[in-house]
């Protein structure tokens, strides 16, 4: 069974139907798919382009309740409410209760993922036996939507890393330009959404895995296929090594990462 672990409806003109005869061209068993509730004052103008949104979001929950209605078998119903609104947890839990929600994310928002009200619904995630899925990016530019120039969430590696020390009993996924940039230990994250060039041993992702057992990696979009094609010989070790916490995702709909 392939499992794609990261991916939303009607983002880049990608309806329900269209997404299932995505997964059959590609042999993709199921998919997770994902939210994204970013105000819109936090997400680029480009996204208007891509998705169709609404006052929630540029990927509102009822989008991914619509596909899993449709096709149950085939995906599985993430959400990701704003944690700093004071009705997350609320709506969480009811989502969680009336729709069978299985995942928080994906997240992607302009604060500090240590920020108190966001340590609240993670731990409440972990409670509830539902992985987070976040987006760290520094802003830098580059890679179209995904990295847009001044667009930075989450507020850098070390912000991540403080809230998965505080929530021990959740699993987080690593995702986006701003953490998979520190595969390396450069310091190219500073000034580029996708580094390249050789593997400096050092890099935080590694130190962070082998730290933290509740931290896994999600391999999806342009910036895990970076990563692993910087440096085939680290990137083959890294696999090994980290095999059991590693997750296939797309986030996308090609089959580059396969």
């Amino acid at each position: 069974m392939i499992i794609d672990s990261h991916n939303h409806p009607n983002y880049l003109n990608m309806t329900c139907d269209k997404i299932l005869d995505n997964m059959r061209m590609h042999n993709i068993d199921r998919t997770w798919l994902l939210t994204l509730e970013t105000p819109e004052f936090e997400y680029s103008p480009s996204y208007h382009r891509m998705t169709w949104g609404d006052e929630s979001g540029p990927i509102p929950f009822n989008h991914c309740l619509a596909c899993v209605e449709k096709a149950p078998d085939k995906f599985v119903l993430g959400y990701a409410p704003d944690p700093r609104k004071p009705h997350a947890i609320g709506k969480l839990e009811a989502a969680i209760e009336m729709y069978g929600v299985r995942v928080y994310g994906e997240v992607m928002l302009r604060m500090m993922y240590d920020n108190p009200d966001a340590v609240a619904v993670f731990r409440y995630c972990g409670k509830r036996g539902l992985p987070v899925i976040v987006e760290v990016n520094y802003g830098h530019g580059g890679g179209g939507p995904y990295a847009a120039p001044g667009y930075w969430y989450g507020g850098g590696i070390e912000a991540f890393e403080r809230a998965i020390r505080q929530c021990p009993d959740t699993v987080f996924l690593g995702h986006g330009p701003g953490f998979w940039a520190h595969m390396s230990g450069d310091e190219l994250y500073a000034q580029h959404s996708y580094p390249t060039g050789p593997i400096v041993p050092g890099g935080k992702v590694a130190e962070m895995m082998r730290a933290y057992d509740n931290l896994y990696c999600d391999l999806s979009a342009g910036s895990g296929l970076n990563a692993l094609t910087r440096d085939a010989s680290f990137s083959k070790e890294f696999l090994l090594e980290f095999q059991d916490r590693i997750l296939y995702g797309r986030d996308i709909w090609d089959n580059k990462l396969q």
